[in-house]
């Protein structure tokens, strides 16, 4: 490997971190004695900011010749070299075998100098995290949850995944807010874990949101439907494609935007339905007088027992989906170390409210045996949607196509947030040498060009609509991916777990931490398990799996359904192991993990110190706002 390249990551390695604006957020001395020294009371570090502003625009240009110019390669940006494939520090015979190991160090310092352009500002943050992924998940596969699982089961499995995903989304924060590196959580995994672990996951989360894409723009089209059944479904395909394209094009402030206006619809869209629901509930619909919880007498609040509650698991699963997706924006946040921990802790409060309470007045105005809760040509088809069957029961109103619309708008931006999550992890993924060079190629406005273009290519599938057999074809697809979700929020703990071990091995204390984990480990140890147990759920209904119709199981049926429920596992296992062998990557060790590359440096001992002092003089109710908000 070249020595410039050697001193380039050591120079990283020193505690300078620098963004494609050549900002110097902090700097630090780190040398092995004043780190160990660090754990005094008052221990400072040198701070400095010193930013410089983008080249002043003089207009000799016109605007088309800057437009184009904006397409070329950041300046001083080099795509990733791939040659670089060499044993970690520790590990004997470097020279001999050069060509068959990886070099954990480089890709650390590659992450921690992308050229991304930081432009996400605080509500930015708020909103991807609060609605960003409020999709079909939530507006439609929640309808398959209520029929399988009855009112209880339903409310108590996403409670049990919304429980968890909170420890999950604190463990991320920690992470996030102290290494706003690209790639964040799929990072995380090469870092404190395993290379070939954190090979495997980034492109298990890759494949999740590639394909997620076409199934988003096609679920869009299907919604069109209910206004027009007769219109051709390719049309709308391409309006969402070239929508989807615009705003991730316009570069990472577009996307902000555009996820702030559609997330602001959908939680708005929400808040409505909780107080019409409420309404409805009381008030009756114009067929009956008081509903009350009826609906949970007859037809009852369960269905199929402890079974029923299983099978809906990995279903509130797929809900929730898409809310760590605000840890890949903290690479891209103009401050992610201010705004980044806010946002995080309003995954309670959508939690809370948004899933919860929304989904508690769906199953008191839907009952579990409503036969329009299968009536969907796919598992996307919004038809299907008890929300929308829930006001329609109110009567002939506008409502019903207010609902639609609003699925419509949480289609185009979960498929917004497809091409932005699969874009920045295969960037992510080009920069460690985890994938082709070419998808690190980072343009003048901070956008990760060729990955984005590769993203929305994989949207063109969505034409495949008008094909009779597209239902089956994307379930197979779907199935890659299927559990891709608990892979990467198992890989979140595991991160954060031996992270805490490598962070006190290193000879740091959690007050040097930005920002600490409301859960703890024990939230990341919980969290773990309970994806564990959700992952044995679903072998469980790979091979016994609850049905609307008695008939039994042909053999083909029998296995098409076992394959496409647990498809994701053979593939993360090949992805492992085969990456694995190739270059005999080690499991990180404590004492070798890098926990300063990229880090986010601070005077942080006289900042924690002077904040714990005036928090313990606050009021019990501010502190109980300020450890949620």
């Amino acid at each position: 490997m070249p020595s410039t390249e050697s001193e380039r990551s050591k120079s990283l390695k020193n505690g300078i971190t620098m963004t494609r604006d050549f900002e110097i957020v902090e700097m630090s001395d780190m040398t092995e004695s004043n780190r160990r020294s660090a754990a005094a009371p008052f221990a400072t570090t040198t701070a400095y900011a010193v930013s410089t502003k983008p080249p002043a625009d003089t207009g000799d240009e016109n605007i088309p010749q800057r437009v184009m110019d904006s397409f070329k390669r950041a300046p001083g940006a080099k795509l990733a070299d791939q040659k670089g494939y060499h044993v970690h520090d520790h590990m004997p015979d470097v020279e001999q075998e050069r060509e068959r190991h990886y070099d954990v160090g480089v890709a650390n310092a590659r992450t921690a100098s992308t050229g991304l352009s930081r432009e996400l500002k605080g509500r930015h943050l708020q909103m991807i995290a609060i609605g960003g992924s409020i999709g079909t998940g939530l507006f439609v596969a929640s309808g398959i949850a209520l029929f399988q699982s009855g009112p209880a089961s339903m409310i108590l499995a996403y409670l049990f995944i919304g429980s968890i995903q909170f420890c999950i989304m604190q463990s991320l924060g920690e992470l996030a807010v102290a290494f706003p590196v690209a790639g964040s959580f799929s990072v995380f995994s090469t870092r404190f874990l395993d290379p070939s672990w954190g090979f495997a996951m980034g492109w298990n989360y890759a494949f999740q949101w590639l394909f997620a894409l076409p199934l988003e723009i096609i679920a869009g089209s299907l919604t069109i439907q209910y206004w027009n059944d007769q219109l051709n479904k390719a049309i709308f395909v391409t309006i969402f494609l070239v929508l989807i394209a615009v705003i991730n094009l316009v570069g990472i402030k577009g996307y902000g935007e555009a996820e702030f206006i559609l997330s602001t619809v959908k939680v708005t869209a929400i808040v409505g339905f909780i107080l019409l629901g409420i309404v409805v509930n009381i008030g009756g619909t114009p067929q009956s007088g008081y509903i009350g919880a009826e609906y949970w007498v007859r037809p009852g609040p369960t269905n199929h027992g402890f079974k029923g509650f299983c099978s809906v698991l990995v279903t509130s699963s797929f809900s929730f989906v898409g809310t760590e997706l605000v840890g890949l924006a903290a690479a891209e946040a103009a401050n992610p170390r201010k705004t980044l921990p806010s946002a995080i802790k309003q995954v309670f409060w959508r939690i809370a409210v948004f899933y919860i309470v929304a989904l508690f007045l769906v199953s008191l105005l839907v009952p579990y045996d409503d036969p329009r809760l299968l009536g969907g040509t796919s598992s996307v088809d919004a038809s299907a949607s008890p929300f929308v069957l829930a006001v329609e029961s109110v009567g002939s109103t506008i409502l019903p196509s207010v609902m639609n619309a609003v699925i419509l708008l949480a289609v185009l931006s979960v498929g917004n947030s497809a091409v932005f999550g699969s874009s920045r992890v295969l960037a992510a993924l080009a920069e460690q040498s985890h994938a082709p060079r070419i998808f690190a190629y980072v343009d003048r406005k901070g956008r990760p060009l060729v990955a984005i273009v590769f993203a929305l290519s994989l949207g063109l599938l969505a034409y495949l609509v008008d094909v009779k057999v597209h239902a089956v074809i994307f379930d197979w697809l779907l199935s890659i991916c299927g559990l891709s979700s608990l892979f990467t929020w198992t890989s979140i703990c595991l991160s954060h777990i031996r992270f805490r071990q490598g962070w006190a091995a290193a000879g740091n204390t959690l007050n040097q931490l930005p920002y600490k984990s409301q859960a703890g480990v024990i939230g990341s140890w919980a969290a773990i398990v309970a994806n564990v147990f959700v992952l044995a759920a679903q072998f469980w209904m790979a091979v016994s799996p609850v049905r609307a119709s008695t008939e039994p199981m042909t053999a083909s049926q029998m296995t098409n359904n076992f394959f496409q429920k647990i498809l994701t596992v053979p593939i993360v296992l090949v992805f492992y192991i085969g990456h694995k062998l190739w270059f005999k990557t080690r499991i990180i060790p404590l004492h070798g993990m890098d926990v300063d590359t990229g880090r986010s440096f601070s005077r942080h001992q006289a900042m924690s110190v002077n904040s714990s002092e005036s928090s313990s003089r606050w009021p019990l109710w501010k502190k109980i706002y300020r450890s949620v908000c």
